[in-house]
């Protein structure tokens, strides 16, 4: 079952379902169409859906970025 606008108890429970976790620390949850949902503890930021598309390629696309900005950093040397 898809939901765009899913309620905050189905957001519990996906949160808290062992099932949608990889190694207790990678989010995988087909369902949830969130791009950053909130890490495991809540109070730690946000993580990627890892089943979610568009969320794995917004953390490409900020990891391209972050190493650019590394090699410019480097490269002034």
């Amino acid at each position: 079952m898809k939901e765009d606008n899913p309620s905050q108890e189905t957001i519990d429970k996906w949160q808290k379902d062992p099932n949608n976790w990889i190694w207790g620390i990678l989010y995988y949850n087909k369902e949830d169409k969130r791009i950053f949902p909130p890490k495991k503890i809540a109070e730690l930021g946000f993580t990627v859906n890892f089943a979610n598309r568009n969320s794995v390629l917004a953390f490409i696309a900020f990891m391209l970025f972050a190493l650019g900005i590394v090699f410019m950093i480097t490269s002034k040397k």
